[in-house]
This record gives structure tokens, sequence and C-alpha cells, in this order.
């Protein structure tokens, strides 16, 4: 398991935009699962949409994208210390099955597809009570990057 401040160790993004609160399994090569605690002191609820807050379907992605990067690390034995990073790169097939709003928790699964030359796929969804809200198919690439 890994609290919020592990995930600093594994994803450059930090608040308002780091949107994994906790990683509760994560088998390296395999699949990782964590969530998001959905609250109404979210910047982006200020205008999506007032009276009737919903979670924008690309941050779902992106919290989605963010926890497959923390497989797709731990799976490489890398961090961004080491001076790599991934990018989301695509997103296919992806579905939107009911609205995310304050209160939830969003439960994610991200299941790892294949690799070739730091091009990664993941299969992810993204639940809410059990209920599934999102899935996509997920491709992040691997770049190294200067300090």
């Amino acid at each position: 398991m890994k609290q919020i401040i592990e995930l600093f160790d594994y994803l450059p993004h930090r608040y308002p935009f780091l949107l994994v609160d906790r990683v509760v399994e994560l088998i390296p090569g395999e699949r990782v699962r964590g969530y998001k605690n959905v609250t109404i002191n979210e910047e982006f609820f200020n205008g999506h949409f007032p009276g009737q807050p919903i979670m924008p379907g690309v941050l779902i992605i992106e919290a989605m994208a963010q926890l497959s990067g923390v497989l797709a690390f731990e799976t490489k034995g890398r961090r961004p210390v080491d001076g790599y990073t991934y990018y989301l790169a695509g997103v296919d097939g992806a579905r939107f099955k009911r609205p995310v709003v304050p209160g939830d928790r969003l439960m994610m699964e991200s299941r790892f597809l294949a690799e070739k030359r730091g091009v990664v796929k993941f299969d992810c969804r993204a639940l809410v009570d059990d209920e599934l809200a999102c899935s996509a198919e997920i491709t992040c690439m691997a770049r190294e990057v200067s300090a």
C-alpha cells in the first residue's frame, strides 16, 4: 500500500493535479489498484457544473493514467528521480457510464497489457461503489528528462 506522501516518489504531479490519493494493491508487471477521494472543494467543481458538480471525464482519464504511471515505474524499477517520466500518449475506447460527484470514492484499476520500446498499454477501469464509472485503454510513453 502506498500513501499520498509515497506517491510523490512515483508521480511528478502535485496539488491540484495529483489525482491519486492512495495505492491499495500493486503487482509489478500485472496490475495496480488505487483511489481518489472526490471532495466538493476540488478546484474544477467551481465551473463543472455550478449547482450540479460532476468530475470532468478528462480528469477521470488523467487519474487512471497517473495510477498506470505508478505501475509502469514499479514494473521497470524506475522513479522520476532516475531521470524518467511517463507521458499520456493515447486513450482508446473511453466510455463513461455514470457521473462522479463530490463524496464519491473513485476506485481505479489498471492492468498491464503490453510494452514495446517504452510505449506501455494499460486496461483501466474506474468504479464508484462497485459501479463502473469509466473504462478505457490508456497508452503511456516513457521519456528521459533532464534535470
